[in-house]
């Protein structure tokens, strides 16, 4: 199933999309799906998707964000491969959703990077479970650019503000449930700007898998319905690039993960 939020005259509606058509749902927030005594039914409404503003998923407590965590990413930035997971936070007024514009102020940072990554969604409260147990507390799974200010993560020396600036954190358009993902770990990642690929890997070659990383993060914090793990980004980084690239003026991302969908931004400089 194929989950949209989105908006209608300012009305915020949850829907099944199907093609260009969505099924309204009678509530208009993600967690209330989530929840086992969830009373919803669906309104008999249906929507057209090109009259809808689609909106971010939903609007997570916290984001869990996994560094390196594909071996040729962290050799291309001449780091080394993590013996266990680099674990970072990301601001949650850093998401935006499809379409949004990814914007920064260019006295603040001159080198925006993108990273096309597969995020999950923690469906149930997690604490303490087993890597056998991990993903039957996923409720979905959708599309994150994990937006990077580079300048700003060489100079601060930790990620805070290069990773969690306003708008640095696009995700969507769907949410996938999770029983359509049975192995995420076998998903192709393509991130292109401007029409040209940048990115193609595979959730195949991630060094920790998405169970590992929620057993591994439920020892140290309570996983609640709505949080995001954001699993890391495959080798095609702009800063790897030579010369290094980065984004713009005008720029456009799209990250494409089979079974989810495509997540489009333009880029604005302030």
């Amino acid at each position: 199933m194929k989950l949209l939020r989105y908006a209608l005259d300012d009305t915020v509606h949850i829907g099944i999309l199907n093609g260009g058509e969505i099924l309204r749902l009678g509530l208009g927030d993600m967690t209330e799906l989530m929840a086992g005594d969830a009373a919803f039914a669906e309104t008999g409404l249906l929507d057209d998707l090109a009259e809808a503003r689609v909106l971010p998923p939903l609007q997570p407590s916290k984001i869990l964000a996994i560094g390196r965590n594909y071996a040729e990413h962290a050799r291309e930035l001449d780091n080394e491969v993590p013996a266990e997971p680099l674990v970072f936070a990301v601001m949650p007024s850093a998401v935006i959703g499809a379409g949004a514009v990814i914007e920064w102020e260019s006295e603040l940072t001159q080198q925006v990077d993108w990273e096309g990554e597969l995020a999950v969604i923690i469906g149930k409260t997690a604490r303490r479970v087993s890597q056998a147990d991990a993903l039957d507390y996923v409720f979905g799974y959708t599309i994150a650019n994990d937006v990077s200010a580079r300048d700003l993560q060489t100079r601060d020396k930790q990620w805070t503000r290069a990773k969690g600036l306003d708008t640095f954190c696009p995700l969507g358009p769907v949410v996938v449930t999770a029983d359509e993902i049975p192995d995420p770990q076998n998903l192709r990642i393509v991130t292109a700007v401007d029409g040209v690929e940048k990115q193609n890997g595979s959730t195949a070659d991630m060094i920790f898998s998405v169970s590992f990383l929620i057993a591994h993060l439920s020892r140290a914090f309570t996983l609640n319905p709505g949080d995001i793990i954001l699993t890391g980004t495959p080798s095609g980084v702009g800063k790897a690039m030579n010369p290094p690239e980065f984004l713009g003026v005008g720029s456009v991302v799209s990250i494409k993960i089979e079974g989810i969908g495509k997540l489009t931004n333009s880029c604005r400089v302030l």
